[in-house]
């Protein structure tokens, strides 16, 4: 059936704006160019779009050309704010910003586990009204949560599972209550790292690959063919119950400990850095393991800085600064670095070699703080051993935004669901809804390529 000229025209809207979204303020010309659309039709959309509060004029263009300079329309920043919450077992981070994505205030809480379930949630909630208020939002119209565990892929909530606390379920609840017009989406924190590095980060360029979370516990984002992979149940990734050589057990159905998680995890990080004669320096002021991979990082490339006739650099080493050697001369300290690096490499190859055997991704992205911290040093180290253990060609690629990249994928959902939800209403006239999202009946969101369309109309 063909498109009606009102269904062309909303479909090519969607695309203006998703244009101006990825581009920034453009000119009616330069909208007629990348849209292939007919100047009266761009015209005409432009048009629909200021009349809806969508779009405005925020400048003139600086072409050299005759005549007066050509408006400038950008999406309208303070149409809605929105919210982003990276929830973590031991605190919660929060960000507000507006709807193009522009951070307006953020700020972040710890929450230790003697904390009551009650105080825990308030205090969360608090936060969240607080970073609002800093930001000058009075509304929130989008909520983008994401948090460890298991996402029902009917109901869109965090399921029950055996080692994260209570708080945790109740808190998406007690913010729908307290910002009822809002719409909140809850996400793995994983995927939503993989969202992050892939639109902004180290897995730009890919459609399939498969990110490694290596923060304070572990686990697996698939993407394939630009589909986030999400399994039957929501639990495709939770690589820490990985069956694994050189634990002390088997893990079990409620309990990681003898699976990759016992191998890969911050305290077994720290534990094996002990073991090579590595410990937490008194001024640590990132997550321990991420500190000490960082600190052996510096010492291995200081080696290399000296071989290649440069000196180390001050950020290097003021990151060998974060660890204690039991070695105190350079030479030994080097090579207790690169034990523990070598280690820490055949350890995570292990549950690399795990995913590339099944999935054949391509790439693997190291991410999470450990992971950004290790860099190109650590990622050449697992990718060496993944070429002796597996048959297939994998590319092991660093992650770049490290523990913000949860952070950051949060924002990113919350402001694609909110310009949905915007342009939607703005094209049908319909009324917004508050609501809880759920992954759709797949268990899968596929990853934008709206720009891939070609216009229906004009």
């Amino acid at each position: 059936m063909p498109a009606t000229p009102s269904t062309a025209r909303a479909i090519n809207d969607r695309l203006a704006l998703r244009l101006l979204q990825r581009e920034g303020p453009l000119t009616a010309g330069q909208l007629k160019q990348l849209t292939g659309l007919s100047r009266p039709s761009v015209a005409d959309l432009v048009e629909r779009l200021t009349a809806a509060g969508l779009i405005q004029v925020v400048g003139e263009s600086g072409e050299e050309r005759r005549g007066p300079n050509a408006k400038l329309y950008g999406i309208v920043a303070d149409r809605a704010q929105l919210a982003a919450l990276d929830v973590r077992t031991e605190g919660v981070a929060v960000l507000v910003s507006d709807l193009v994505g522009r951070v307006l205030a953020e700020a972040s809480v710890p929450i230790d586990g003697d904390t009551g379930t009650g105080t825990a949630v308030e205090r969360a909630v608090a936060l969240v009204e607080r970073v609002a208020a800093e930001a000058g939002a009075d509304r929130l119209h989008t909520l983008g949560i994401g948090a460890p565990g298991l996402i029902d892929p009917a109901s869109g909530e965090l399921r029950d599972s055996s080692g994260l606390p209570e708080w945790h379920r109740r808190l998406v609840a007690a913010l729908q209550d307290r910002f009822p017009q809002a719409r909140a989406h809850i996400e793995n924190e994983t995927n939503l790292a993989a969202l992050a590095e892939q639109r902004e980060g180290a897995a730009h360029d890919r459609d399939t690959f498969v990110l490694l979370w290596l923060g304070h516990g572990t686990g697996a984002a698939v993407v394939l063919d630009g589909t986030l992979r999400r399994g039957a149940s929501g639990g495709a990734g939770e690589i820490g119950f990985l069956p694994v050589p050189g634990t002390s057990g088997l893990p079990s159905a409620t309990d990681c400990e003898g699976g990759f998680h016992s191998l890969a995890g911050s305290a077994a990080i720290a534990g094996l850095a002990q073991t090579c004669g590595l410990t937490p320096g008194p001024h640590t002021e990132e997550p321990v393991a991420a500190a000490l991979v960082r600190a052996a990082v510096a010492a291995v490339r200081g080696t290399e800085g000296e071989h290649a006739g440069e000196p180390a650099s001050a950020a290097g080493e003021a990151a060998a600064r974060a660890a204690v050697f039991a070695e105190g001369d350079g030479p030994a300290r080097r090579a207790a670095a690169a034990r523990f690096l070598d280690a820490l490499a055949d350890r995570l190859a292990l549950g690399a070699a795990s995913v590339v055997a099944v999935l054949d991704p391509g790439c693997v992205v190291l991410g999470g703080e450990v992971g950004q911290a290790g860099g190109d040093v650590l990622a050449d180290r697992v990718a060496r051993r993944l070429r002796h253990m597996a048959p297939l060609p994998t590319e092991v690629r660093p992650g770049v935004l490290g523990g913000g990249a949860v952070l950051r994928g949060a924002l990113l959902t919350a402001r694609e669901s909110a310009q949905e939800d915007l342009f939607a209403t703005a094209a049908t006239g319909g009324p917004e809804a508050p609501r809880v999202s759920a992954p759709d009946a797949r268990g899968q969101i596929v990853l934008e390529r709206a720009l891939a369309h070609r216009p229906l109309w004009g």
